[in-house]
Parts: structure tokens; C-alpha cells; sequence
């Protein structure tokens, strides 16, 4: 074992939990125990990673399933704006708490305005992930990704979504209103949703982004 790594035990979780806390913040330089990924897993703890910044600021990078974690914003701006209020619909059946930055109808808007907003609402740590749309979820994923922390991909299928999770620890799915149905819309999210971060070799990668973003 790398004796410069702080372990993670079962005992940690445990006084996690008995103090009231449900997230556990890493930095990466941790090696977790199988028993205590047990006992996260057992009382739904968010594992956040903290991504050191040059400016000395944090930003948060959840690593498990946002099936389990229920805080979203979402936004669109006028070509997507039905089908943000039908994917509104669909997540709050699954008791997700909606914030939503706009647009409220389908006037003529500019879409970096709601990418923006969705973004900052991340690094502000008052969601946990973003659902952004348009017309063809490229506008909006390239105003996203200039916020430093933000990793938004543009999503177009079902294998798509697993990989920028899985692979790239996104925290932004973007979609295209008028490219994609609604049923096939429903199904990537779905499968978004229910992917997660896997680390290893994909965060020594997700590294040198940071490292690029920093310079």
C-alpha cells in the first residue's frame, strides 16, 4: 500500500454517518477500504472529489450514479425549451429537485446565457449535476465547458452517455431538441443517470485537463 495515501475505513463511514453527514470529501490521494465502500454504498454517502484550483478555490466532482443524487439544474434556451419542460416532468416523478434557470418560453434567446447559469450553479455547489438543451446540444456544451471544473458532453446516444460518465466523470449532459426524439432523449438520460465514474486511468486523464484548465 502507498504509505503517502490516506486510508479510508470502515470506522470513518461509521463516524460519518453518526455525525450526520452524508458526503465524503477526497482528493484523490485516498485509498477506501472495500468495507467502507460497503457502508457508503449502504447509507447512500456522495463521494465528492475535491479539484484543487490555482486560485486556491474547490470544486466538487461527484463520482457515483446521479441516481442518487436528486439536486439538478437544468436549462435550455428556446429550441429546447419543450423538451426541458418534459424532461422536468420525468425527474421530478423520480424525486429529483429541479432548478430551472430558463428559458421560460420559446422566444428567441441566446444560449450561453442558461449554459452559464447551469454551470455556476455546479461550481457553486448548489446542484449536483446539469441537463442543458438546444437545438443540437453543441452550442451549449462548448459555452459549458469554458467555466473551468465543468465537464459537459454533448450526447447522442445511449453508449454516448455511459462513456461520458464512466469515462469522463461529466457533470453536464447536453442534448439536441431537434436532433433526438423525445423516447430516445428519455432513454439517454436514463442511462446517464444510472452510470458511474470510473476512475483509475480515466482520472489520470480528467488530471491533465485540470492541469490545462489551471495553465
Amino acid at each position: 500500500m502507498d504509505r503517502n495515501k490516506k486510508l479510508i475505513t470502515e470506522r470513518d463511514i461509521q463516524n460519518l454517518v453518526l455525525n450526520g453527514k452524508s458526503k465524503l470529501e477526497i482528493t484523490g490521494n485516498e485509498i477506501i477500504t472495500p468495507a467502507a465502500k460497503d457502508k457508503i454504498n449502504e447509507n447512500l454517502i456522495k463521494i465528492v472529489r475535491l479539484e484543487k484550483y490555482s486560485n486556491g478555490q474547490n470544486a466538487s466532482s461527484l463520482t457515483g450514479s446521479f441516481n442518487n443524487y436528486k439536486n439538478v439544474a437544468i436549462g435550455s434556451d428556446h429550441t429546447g425549451f419543450a423538451m426541458k419542460e418534459l424532461i422536468k416532468k420525468v425527474l421530478t416523478d423520480k424525486g429529483y429537485q429541479i432548478t430551472d434557470v430558463g428559458t421560460v418560453d420559446e422566444k428567441s434567446c441566446d444560449y450561453p446565457d442558461f449554459a452559464i447559469n447551469v454551470a455556476e450553479q455546479i461550481n457553486q455547489k448548489k446542484v449536483d449535476f446539469g441537463i442543458l438543451f438546444d437545438a443540437t446540444g453543441i452550442p451549449s456544451s462548448i459555452t459549458a465547458n469554458k467555466i473551468r471544473g465543468i465537464r459537459a458532453a454533448t450526447c447522442y446516444n445511449e453508449f454516448s452517455a455511459r462513456s461520458a460518465r464512466e469515462h469522463n466523470n461529466a457533470n453536464i449532459i447536453v442534448m439536441g431538441a431537434k436532433t433526438l426524439g423525445e423516447e430516445t432523449i428519455k432513454s439517454i438520460l436514463d442511462t446517464f443517470l444510472n452510470s458511474n465514474f470510473l476512475g483509475d486511468r480515466h482520472q489520470r486523464r480528467l488530471d491533465k485537463i485540470s492541469k490545462l484548465e489551471n495553465n
